[in-house]
């Protein structure tokens, strides 16, 4: 039983990052993780619809990315100020990540750089050293649209442009509230999605808006001590009834990413094998537990000791998932956001 943090250390040479996506959505690789017969091949993702069958679901995890870093002046003296925001507490009140956030106090207003003099002005310091800040306009998202920038995961080392705001973001995002992508999600086109169908295959969608939280390290070493960071997730009865059916004919459910996952996996219910839901989840899977739902998997590669590597080893044994990673460097596959994939059937 794999519940320490140093079992799941491995070493991932720095240039394997990916900073960039590939010219084409679906022209990163995919290691295919069979577990009938443990077999692993690399393919190129265009081959991921021959592993869906008729009468099998892909939950779709439909979340869009906001422009949520802002940049600023403080209006009194000039200063510098960044802002990343992490999520709506209330109308036009957001809790936000600040830079220099020790030289900014309660009451200071910050000029918004590009906009057309709005504003927000720093509320209070939270226990977790982020703040609340309240926005002087009443559509926050639209000045996020004209001013904000898409929050890049910190690996990238670079600032967005405007490559970022169309590929940083999946073809079937439609509900605003991420401060990061759903990434296994990047690699579909809508020719890809029209041939899963041309499979018999079918399509639903789940919210979870992901939160900067998913990017924070695990620093306890006994993992039934980490405590998850809070996502807001959706699962509608629609949804649900769908992946009952599904069960019930013999269909598969495809989880596309981990944010579809931990949604799925939430919801599970032992009465009704899944139930409809909102509101936040700080569900955290790791080995022994075992996905109630979920019956593969597709997602990219992700950073050692990360919470995520732990849920994907909750389908597949962590030795297994730490020898996959070992081909995927030697093939020199691409990790992480803008990466290649992995597929677990």
């Amino acid at each position: 039983m794999s519940t320490q943090l140093s079992d799941y250390d491995f070493h991932l040479p720095e240039e394997l990052i990916a900073q960039r996506p590939p010219a084409e959505r679906h022209q990163s690789r995919m290691m295919v993780v069979d577990r009938s017969n443990g077999s692993i091949k690399i393919l190129g993702f265009e081959n991921f619809p021959s592993f869906v069958n008729e009468g099998d679901l892909i939950i779709r995890n439909n979340t869009k990315v906001i422009p949520a870093r802002l940049y600023g002046t403080k209006k009194d003296s000039g200063g510098k100020v960044e802002a990343l925001l992490c999520e709506e507490r209330e109308k036009c009140v957001w809790q936000a990540m600040l830079k220099p956030g020790r030289r900014l106090r309660s009451g200071i207003e910050v000029l918004i750089s590009g906009g057309k003099g709005e504003s927000f002005t720093v509320k209070e310091k939270l226990n977790d050293g982020t703040y609340l800040i309240r926005f002087s306009c009443n559509d926050v998202l639209k000045v996020l649209d004209q001013c904000g920038h898409i929050p890049l995961p910190h690996y990238m080392n670079r600032e967005d442009d405007q490559q970022d705001r169309e590929r940083y973001q999946t073809v079937f995002a439609d509900q605003p509230g991420a401060v990061a992508a759903p990434t296994a999600g990047l690699h579909f086109t809508e020719k890809i999605i029209e041939k899963c169908c041309q499979q018999g295959a079918k399509f639903a969608d789940v919210t979870l808006h992901t939160g900067i939280g998913t990017f924070q390290p695990v620093s306890c070493e006994d993992l039934s001590q980490h405590q998850m960071h809070s996502e807001f997730y959706e699962l509608t009865q629609d949804v649900a009834e769908k992946i009952r059916e599904t069960k019930k004919n013999g269909g598969r459910i495809f989880a596309i990413g981990t944010t579809s996952v931990r949604t799925l996996e939430t919801c599970a219910n032992p009465k009704t094998f899944i139930k409809e839901g909102s509101g936040k989840t700080q569900i955290f899977l790791y080995p022994p537990k075992t996905p109630q739902v979920t019956d593969c998997l597709l997602t990219n590669f992700h950073l050692p000791k990360s919470t995520l590597l732990m849920l994907v080893s909750t389908f597949i044994p962590r030795e297994k998932v730490l020898n996959a990673y070992e081909q995927a460097v030697k093939e020199k596959m691409r990790f992480f956001s803008y990466g290649d994939c992995m597929l677990i059937i």
